[in-house]
Order: C-alpha cells, then structure tokens, then sequence
C-alpha cells in the first residue's frame, strides 16, 4: 500500500479495511488480520495498526474476543449503512470536485448519464 502524506496513516489503515469490509472481502463475522501480520504486510508499526483496530471498534465495526482475534461484526445493516456512507462521501466529493471546474448540477448529472453509458 502506498500511503498519502496528507492523511494519517491509520487512517488510511481505516479506511483500506473498511472498503474490504463493503466490497465483500471481509465478510461478517470474518477474523481480521493479527496486528502482527496486518503491520508486517503494509509496513508499518503494529501500534498504528492497533489504534486502526481500536478505531474500527469504536466506531463498531469490528470486535475484540480476548486470546482470539478482532472480528468484523455480523450486523448486515451496519455494513450496509457503511457502504452508504463511503458511497455518499464519494459522490460528495465528486460534485464539489465537479461544481469548482465551473459545472452545474444538470451538466453533472448529463455527463455522469453519457459516462455510464460509456462504460457498461
């Protein structure tokens, strides 16, 4: 993983294993990575990646079994509200991006139609 200097890196770290969590690689009930393992993958301190696991259980996302591992949760609609959220924040982002190149919300909306078309 290469990451931006503009963010911190467990949050970075939060956000890799949220989009995992929402496409289906991590599934409910799924055993996240050791910290060990996960720090040795990305290359980072393991102190990173457990303030990014204590992170994603306040938030719950996931959960702690002591002497077992961290877990993502098995709540379905949670998962589902998360895939929303990303999805929101994406398009947000977009519009704005959009809006400051001098567009207006029709001519978004037209070439966002031109573009899925496109690409189907």
């Amino acid at each position: 993983m290469i990451f931006n200097d503009n963010l911190p890196i467990y949050i970075q770290i939060i956000n890799l294993i949220k989009k995992r969590i929402v496409i289906g690689e991590l599934k409910e009930g799924d055993k996240l990575p050791s910290v060990r393992e996960l720090s040795t993958e990305l290359k980072v301190n393991p102190n990173t990646i457990q303030r990014s696991y204590q992170e994603l259980e306040r938030e719950e996302l996931v959960f702690t079994q002591r002497g077992m591992g961290t877990f993502v949760v098995e709540n379905k609609e949670t998962i589902k509200d998360l895939k929303k959220n990303m999805a929101s924040n994406v398009v947000k982002s977009f519009i704005t991006d959009m809006k400051s190149l001098g567009f207006n919300s029709l001519e978004i909306i037209e070439l966002i139609n031109e573009t899925a078309k496109e690409i189907k």
